[in-house]
């Protein structure tokens, strides 16, 4: 049976941008949470690709992938996920072939099928390229050939990327990315930060139609999770209060710039939308670290996941970086 001390834990950023910041302070802060969570012993960064969004700075995902890569040494820096229908798998080959290349050995493809952003924003994105989601298996397919080895005769190489093994990994709120998953062998990333509906039928569905690979020889789990860990559970149910405005905003259409956390959430929302919010954080870890140490550990046991990556949207960086601090001290 998996114990959370031998569960991996990572860290999943969107570059948030405060209410009274902007995109250059989001990115800076990123930096520094992935140097702080390099040091505590986690995993892997990953950030999200995202678009048109006012409060989420990691559009150009690969671009701040470098960044981070390049002020870091020894954690894992990756996408959680590329958002595949709105690029030619060939620019992501190049692209994450470039990073692979710099940093040997650091960097994970994470990919999605859903396009990060509304219909308008996907159009203006891809313009005139027909792809969608339904394309998403042959993309992912022809990925992996652009990443592999070349072969003869092959008439279209990704330089750099050709031969760089570069790890894939399918992620997805749905079963379909699970099934993908399963069939290719490769690693499953659920998104039960935001949409946890279906996690239970994910994993189940992953794990009996897992098939072997190159690359993976038994089923790799790893789950998102919101978290906001702080010394007392009043302190936590505080700063949570900012991620509840957060995805409030994101509901009603709004701007996601983070706002300070409030006293009295019960003056910002109404009776559904406070069960709506409490919906897409189900999976949500808050409070002391005993509170969330009971969480975790019945999380792990009843999903057996081999990794959990960590959401932490809070107002002020400094809570954000105590709070990876206090998850990191739970595995001790």
């Amino acid at each position: 049976m998996t114990r959370l001390a031998d569960t991996a834990f990572s860290v999943l950023d969107l570059a948030p941008v405060r209410d009274d910041g902007n995109a250059a302070q989001a990115l800076q802060y990123s930096l520094d949470l992935a140097r702080n969570v390099e040091r505590l012993g986690y995993n892997r960064f990953w950030v999200a690709e995202h678009h048109n969004m006012d409060g989420i700075a990691s559009s150009a995902t690969a671009v701040l992938l470098g960044y981070l890569a390049g002020g870091t040494s020894t954690i894992r820096i990756g996408s959680g996920g590329v958002m595949l229908p709105n690029h030619a798998p060939l620019v992501i080959a190049e692209q994450f072939g470039t990073l692979e290349a710099l940093y040997p050995g650091r960097i994970d493809l994470g990919l999605g099928r859903a396009p990060g952003s509304d219909h308008i924003t996907a159009h203006a994105l891809r313009r005139d390229r027909l792809g969608s989601a339904d394309d998403f298996p042959a993309d992912v397919q022809e990925l992996e050939y652009l990443l592999g080895p070349q072969q003869e005769g092959q008439k279209v190489i990704a330089m750099p990327g050709v031969n760089s093994r570069i790890p894939i990994w399918l992620l997805g709120s749905s079963l379909f990315s699970a099934q993908l998953a399963a069939a290719k062998g490769l690693p499953y990333a659920f998104a039960s930060h935001f949409a946890p509906r279906y996690m239970h039928d994910a994993i189940r569905l992953y794990r009996e139609n897992f098939r072997p690979s190159e690359v993976l020889d038994k089923p790799y789990v790893m789950l998102g999770v919101p978290s906001v860990v702080a010394d007392t559970d009043d302190e936590a149910d505080y700063l949570a209060t900012t991620v509840y405005q957060r995805v409030l905003a994101l509901m009603r259409g709004q701007s996601l710039v983070l706002r300070p956390p409030v006293r009295n959430m019960s003056l910002e929302w109404l009776p559904h939308e406070k069960e709506a919010v409490s919906s897409m954080l189900g999976m949500a870890v808050i409070g002391s670290p005993q509170k969330v140490r009971e969480r975790l550990d019945l999380l792990v046991e009843k999903t057996q996941a081999d990794e959990l990556i960590f959401t932490c949207d809070v107002y002020e960086h400094s809570d954000r970086l105590r709070s990876y601090q206090l998850l990191a001290e739970l595995k001790g």
